[in-house]
């Protein structure tokens, strides 16, 4: 190759550089603006990105204490006192990644045919990104010993009454009532394991049970029992608002020994977080070799929650 031609080409290398740069701006600021519904991992938890972006670990303290007030002698010293434990808890930030490419035809065969890129991958890229972090934010992650909110060292568990057919603990097996009172019975145990300064404003269910009480009527009603639920439960008495209901897939067998899960919690910063220093984020064209690579870049700290008993499982439904 003379010298001529590679001007020549290093010359087209950077048109095209160009051109794959303001088509990568373009591609991006729309998918970023792409939600995905069924990757609703941000309704359900609250996620923190005020950590520095390439900290090493996230430290956050729990405590639970406890007291009880009593009278006094008005020039008594021997006031009651609170005992309170805290204790601090660590999670680390790990580095992921995923981005695309473009390859040099691709590049400049829609350069001089005047169309633009097809941005299918960096919505694929960017789709992967919110698939991990859903994944990771419910489930875990035991290659970097995250916890997700499906199964969470320290969650207490409601027993689920086994009054069905045959004692069974199944919604299948239970009648209408039964299956609203399991749902209160789930809310009051956030009730009961706080000593009362909890109330559980958020119910997760797994699709098919979501689905069954959505579908199955009130012998005596028009409702179903799912719109029971929502208007009669011990949450919505007391506060007058909304309970959450969510159906997630995934809770069938995250009970204990395989048994479909559900869960209540206060969805609140202060008993939840996911922790994303740094959210997902595609860094600038680069070649490499004939490819223009579009790299992309997150960091993720996994679920902590800081309050476990203000969150329950009920199990076996």
């Amino acid at each position: 190759m003379n010298a001529m031609t590679t001007k020549q080409f290093n010359d087209a290398m950077q048109a095209s550089l160009g051109f794959a740069q303001n088509q990568t701006s373009h591609i991006e600021a729309g998918v970023y603006r792409t939600k995905y519904p069924e990757l609703n991992y941000a309704e359900l938890i609250p996620v923190d990105t005020s950590s520095g972006e390439f900290v090493k670990s996230v430290t956050y303290y729990s405590m639970d204490g406890a007291g009880e007030a009593d009278w006094l002698n008005g020039n008594g010293k021997d006031v009651p006192m609170v005992g309170a434990q805290m204790a601090s808890h660590e999670t680390a930030v790990h580095s992921a990644g995923i981005g695309y490419g473009y390859g040099y035809e691709e590049v400049n065969q829609a350069r001089l045919l005047r169309v633009a890129l097809d941005g299918e991958k960096a919505r694929i890229a960017r789709r992967a990104y919110e698939q991990m972090v859903y994944t990771v934010s419910f489930d875990g992650d035991t290659k970097k010993n995250f916890e997700g909110l499906y199964s969470y060292t320290g969650v207490p568990q409601v027993s689920v009454a086994a009054d069905g057919t045959g004692s069974s603990t199944l919604w299948a097996n239970k009648t209408p009532d039964q299956i609203i009172r399991d749902v209160n019975d789930l809310l009051t145990g956030v009730v009961t394991a706080t000593k009362e300064t909890e109330l559980a404003d958020t119910l997760i269910l797994p699709t098919e049970r979501f689905n069954y009480i959505a579908s199955t009527r009130l012998t005596d009603t028009s409702m179903t029992i799912l719109e029971f639920i929502q208007k009669a439960n011990v949450y919505t008495a007391q506060t007058g608002r909304p309970l959450t209901i969510r159906a997630k897939r995934g809770l069938l067998t995250k009970g204990a020994g395989s048994t479909a899960r559900m869960i209540a919690y206060r969805r609140a910063p202060d008993v939840l977080k996911l922790h994303i220093p740094m959210p997902h984020r595609f860094f600038p064209v680069q070649v490499e070799g004939f490819q223009f690579s579009i790299p992309g870049m997150f960091r993720l700290g996994g679920l902590d929650i800081k309050l476990p008993k203000a969150v329950s499982y009920g199990d076996g439904i």
